[in-house]
Order: C-alpha cells, then structure tokens, then sequence
C-alpha cells in the first residue's frame, strides 16, 4: 500500500474539478457588481445563438423550450419572496395604506441567479444546436404564436397581481418617502 498514487483520498481529476470550481466561482464573484457588463455579455451569447439558429435555419423547438424556461426565469424575477395572496391567508400583507409598515420589494429570484440562469441557458442551447439529433422539424410560426400567446397571458396575470397587491419589483432610483417631499 506504501507509495500507492490515491495516498492523499483524491484523484487528479477531483483536483482539477476542485480547483476549476473554486477559480470559475471567484470570477463569478468577482462579476457581481459589474451589473452592465454581465448583461451585456449575455446579450452577446444571446446574439451568437440566435445566429447559430438562423444559420442553421432549425432547432425552433429547443428556441421555444428557451423562451419558455426564459419566461419562467423572468416570472420568478418579477415576483416578491413572499406570495401576498397566502401571506393574506396568515395575517400579515405588504403596506397598503401610509400608515402601514414598510416592507421592501424582495424578489423570489435575485438579478444575480436570474442573470446566471439566463446566460447558461443560452449557453445550453447554444451547445444542443450542434446535435443535429435535436433538430425536430416543426413549423416555426405556430410556435412564435404560441410562444407570444403564453408570454402576453402570462404577463397580463403577473402585472395584475402586481396592482392588486400595490408592488413594483424594480428598484430605480433613491427611496423616497412622500412625507418628505411635502
């Protein structure tokens, strides 16, 4: 057993992947605040797949699979942590009056793992676009319709529940109290 390769309980490969993982997770880290360019990077993966798919001139069905998992990630980021409508059920509601107590706008999916989930799904389809596999012929309009039809129903279901429950999930500018500008 003396001199044998695994002394130290771990493979090579465990310490590539380890090490891979801790420095990919330092560049992420690193990227957080830089809010503009990580977006900007993912509008150009975005721009390179939807070249990809219009080169190719196919792989609409794994296009409508993204923009589904897409509208799902950006349901997720539009809604509070917390659901009003059950948080009703126990007593406890965001402010609706001025003399309520304020609570912030917290998003059930943060920008930072919206962006992440966004970008490595681009990058997913991006790579499923070279399994000619993949390439299920469809026709491509009743999908962009269909598509289209679930995004407006959706968004329309997602905006009222935004005006019946008095929230707005984006954050620009400074907080300012309507007490204080009188």
């Amino acid at each position: 057993m003396e001199g044998s390769e695994n002394d130290g309980g771990t493979t090579p490969i465990a310490k590539w992947k380890s090490e891979f993982s801790r420095t990919f997770q330092y560049f992420l880290d690193r990227s957080t605040p830089h809010t503009i360019q990580r977006w900007l990077g993912t509008l150009a993966v975005a721009m390179i797949y939807v070249l990809r798919v219009y080169y190719v001139q196919g792989f609409y069905v794994i296009s409508y699979g993204l923009g589904i998992y897409i509208l799902n990630l950006l349901i997720g980021f539009l809604s509070p942590k917390v659901d009003p409508e059950l948080e009703a059920l126990d007593g406890a509601s965001l402010p609706t009056k001025g003399s309520d107590e304020f609570k912030p706008f917290i998003r059930r999916l943060p920008e930072f793992k919206f962006w992440y989930a966004i970008t490595k799904a681009f990058v997913v389809a991006f790579v499923l676009t070279f399994f000619s596999v993949l390439d299920v012929p469809v026709f491509w309009p009743i999908l962009l319709c269909y598509w289209i039809f679930l995004f407006f129903l959706t968004m329309k279901r997602q905006i009222l529940h935004m005006i019946k429950y008095k929230y707005v999930p984006l954050d620009i500018g400074k907080q300012v109290l309507v007490e204080q500008l009188k």
